[in-house]
C-alpha cells in the first residue's frame, strides 16, 4: 500500500462460483440414484459445472436487473402486444429447453424420468426462478393437451422440440412452442368457479371468448390454457393460441404487466379476452379437473423450485461463513453459526429428499400405492416446503450479514423470490383444504401414507402412529389443516432421512423436527448434533 491508498480488503470471501452445482450436493446425487434416476448422473454432472459458472450465474442477475417491457403498439400504432426481455432472459430459456426442462419425462416414457427431471429443475432453481415459470407451464400442459385431438397432432411436437423460438409466429412457422396457463379472475381469484369469463360455441369447432384474466402467467407464450364458462354447462378449459391458422393475431389483450415482489425477470399479466378463439379441450363443464390435469405437475415444481431455491440459498451462506472470520476463528467453526447453519443444511436435504420422492410418484402414475401418495404429498408438500422457503432464505442472508442484504449478491434476489411458490398455483389454505379433501374422498390414501412411513421402522414409529390416529378425525378438521399437512411432510422427510442419510444427518432431523416442534427460527438444534460432519456433506468444494 502506498500513502494514499485507504485500506486493504481482505477477510472477504470470495463469490460462489466456479462450481459444479450437482458434484458438490451430496444430497442431491443420492436421492437421484436411489428413487430411479441414475442414468442422468452423466448429464446432470455435466450441467451442473454449466450452470455453476460464473457467466451462467450472472445471467440471473441481468434478467432480474433487467425486467421485460410490454409494448401494446408498433410504431404504426397497430396493436401487437409484445413483450421485448433482456438477452440473459433468452439465454436462460434456450438452455432449459436445450436440456429438456420441459419435456424429457413425456419423449420416450423412461422409468425415472421424472426424477431426473426433477433434478434438473433443482438445479436450474439455483440460478435463476422467472424463466422457471413459462418451462413448468409448458411441461405441465402436455397431459391435458394429450385430451386435446387435432390440437395436440399439430402442437406436441412444437411443444416436445428441444429448441426454444421466442419469435412470436403462428405456430406452423415455430421450431418451438411454449405454453401457459390463465385460471384467475379480478372477482375470485382461486375460487375459479366465480369467474365471469364467457364462451360462446362458434360456426365450426371455435369458441369465442369475452372476459378476462387477472393473473395471466408468461403472455409471451405461443398458447395458453384458460377457463370460461358454457352456457348450461359451466366451468370449461380452452386452448386460446395468440396467432390464428390465417396467420392474424388473436383478441387477446394485454393490458398490462404486474409489477412484483419477486419473479422480476418473467412476466405475469393483466388480459382481456375481446372475442378471442378458442378451442375446447376436455368435456365442456369439466374445465377444473382438465386444468389441474396441468395443475397437479404445476404443484410438483413449486416443491422442487423450493427446494432449488433453499440449496442456493444454504450454498451461498456456508460458502460465506467457511470464508470469513470473526472474533479469531471462520465463522464456520464457532458453535452458534455452526447450529444455524447445521439446521439450515438439515432443512436443505429434506427438502430434497422429499422432492425427489414426490417425483418418483409422477414417474409411476398408474402404480394405485405411488397415485395415492402423489395425490396427497403434493398438496402437502407445496403446502409446507414452499412455506419455509421465506425464512430459510431470511435465515441464510442474515448469515452473510450487510452482504447478504444489498442486491450485489444473489441472496436478496432469492429472499424476494422465495414467497412465489406458495402464492401462486394455490396458496398455502387451498394446498391444506386440497389435502383434506384427498384424505376424505380417498380413505385408501392414508393406508399409502401408513406403508410409506413404515419402511423407516422403529425411530418414525411413534411419531407416525400418532399422526396416523389423528388421521382418522382429520377430514372435518379445516381449523387444524395446516398442522396436519406440516406433520405429514415432515413424518416423510424424517423416513426418508432414516432410511437412507447418514445417522448423524437423520437423528438431527428427528431430534429437532419430531422430538419438539419445528421453530419459526433456525439454530435450534439440540445438544449432541454433530454439526461439522452435517456441514461437510452439506457442501462438498
Amino acid at each position: 500500500m502506498n500513502e494514499f491508498d485507504t485500506h486493504e480488503v481482505f477477510n472477504q470471501a470470495p463469490p460462489f462460483e466456479g462450481v459444479n452445482l450437482f458434484a458438490c450436493d451430496t444430497a442431491l446425487r443420492e436421492a437421484l440414484e436411489r428413487e430411479g434416476g441414475g442414468f442422468a448422473e452423466p448429464a446432470l454432472r455435466e450441467l451442473g459445472g454449466q450452470l455453476g459458472s460464473p457467466e451462467i450465474l450472472d445471467l440471473g442477475r441481468q434478467a432480474n436487473a433487467n425486467p421485460p417491457r410490454l409494448t401494446s403498439f408498433d410504431r404504426s400504432g397497430r396493436r401487437i402486444d409484445e413483450v421485448e426481455f433482456h438477452p440473459s432472459w433468452h439465454k436462460l430459456m434456450a438452455l432449459m429447453i436445450g436440456a429438456g426442462v420441459h419435456a424429457s419425462p413425456w419423449e420416450g416414457g423412461r422409468p425415472g424420468a421424472q426424477v431426473a427431471r426433477a433434478a434438473q429443475f433443482l438445479l436450474f432453481g439455483q440460478v435463476e426462478n422467472g424463466a422457471q415459470c413459462p418451462v413448468t407451464m409448458t411441461y405441465a400442459s402436455v397431459p391435458a393437451l394429450r385430451q386435446a385431438g387435432a390440437i395436440a397432432d399439430e402442437w406436441l411436437p412444437k411443444i416436445l422440440s428441444r429448441e426454444y423460438d421466442p419469435r412470436p409466429l403462428p405456430i406452423g412457422q415455430k421450431r418451438g412452442a411454449l405454453i401457459g396457463m390463465g385460471m384467475t379472475e379480478k372477482q375470485g381469484g382461486t375460487d375459479v368457479r366465480a369467474n365471469t369469463t364467457r364462451a360462446t360455441r362458434g360456426a365450426d369447432d371455435t369458441w369465442r371468448i369475452v372476459g378476462h384474466k387477472w393473473f395471466f402467467s408468461a403472455p409471451q407464450s405461443d398458447a395458453h390454457l384458460i377457463l370460461a364458462q358454457v352456457e348450461e354447462h359451466g366451468l370449461s378449459c380452452f386452448f386460446v393460441p395468440r396467432f390464428l391458422p390465417d396467420g392474424s393475431r388473436n383478441a387477446i389483450r394485454v393490458q398490462r404487466l404486474k409489477d412484483k415482489l419477486g419473479n422480476r425477470s418473467n412476466a405475469s399479466s393483466e388480459v382481456e379476452f375481446a372475442g378471442a378463439t378458442g378451442w375446447l379441450v376436455g368435456p365442456a363443464g369439466r374445465g377444473i379437473p382438465t386444468i389441474l390435469e396441468m395443475g397437479s405437475h404445476t404443484r410438483l415444481d413449486c416443491v422442487i423450485g423450493s427446494a432449488g431455491i433453499m440449496r442456493a440459498a444454504l450454498t451461498h451462506a456456508l460458502h460465506h461463513a467457511r470464508g470469513r472470520s470473526a472474533f479469531g476463528r471462520k465463522l464456520a467453526e464457532q458453535p452458534l453459526m455452526q447450529n444455524v447453519l447445521a439446521d439450515l443444511a438439515l432443512e436443505s436435504e429434506a427438502a430434497t429428499a422429499f422432492a425427489l420422492r414426490l417425483a418418483r410418484c409422477f414417474d409411476h402414475p398408474d402404480d394405485p400405492a405411488e397415485a395415492l401418495l402423489a395425490r396427497i404429498l403434493t398438496p402437502a408438500g407445496k403446502y409446507w416446503i414452499c412455506k419455509r422457503g421465506p425464512g430459510f432464505c431470511f435465515e441464510a442472508m442474515e448469515v452473510m450479514g450487510g452482504n447478504g442484504y444489498v442486491e450485489d449478491g444473489p441472496l436478496a434476489r432469492f429472499y424476494r423470490e422465495a414467497p412465489v411458490n406458495s402464492i401462486w398455483e394455490g396458496s398455502g389454505n387451498v394446498m391444506c383444504l386440497d389435502l383434506l379433501r384427498a384424505f376424505g374422498k380417498t380413505p385408501a390414501a392414508r393406508e399409502a401414507l401408513a406403508a410409506e412411513l413404515a419402511l423407516a421402522g422403529e425411530p418414525l414409529k411413534p411419531y407416525a402412529d400418532r399422526l396416523l390416529a389423528d388421521l382418522a378425525g382429520a377430514q372435518a378438521d379445516e381449523y387444524g389443516a395446516r398442522r396436519l399437512a406440516e406433520r405429514i411432510v415432515v413424518a416423510v422427510q424424517a423416513g426418508l432421512l432414516v432410511r437412507h442419510a447418514p445417522s448423524y444427518v437423520a437423528d438431527a432431523f428427528v431430534r429437532s423436527r419430531l422430538e419438539r416442534d419445528v421453530g419459526g427460527a433456525f439454530g435450534r438444534l439440540p445438544d449432541g448434533v454433530d454439526c461439522a460432519a452435517i456441514l461437510a456433506r452439506s457442501l462438498v468444494e
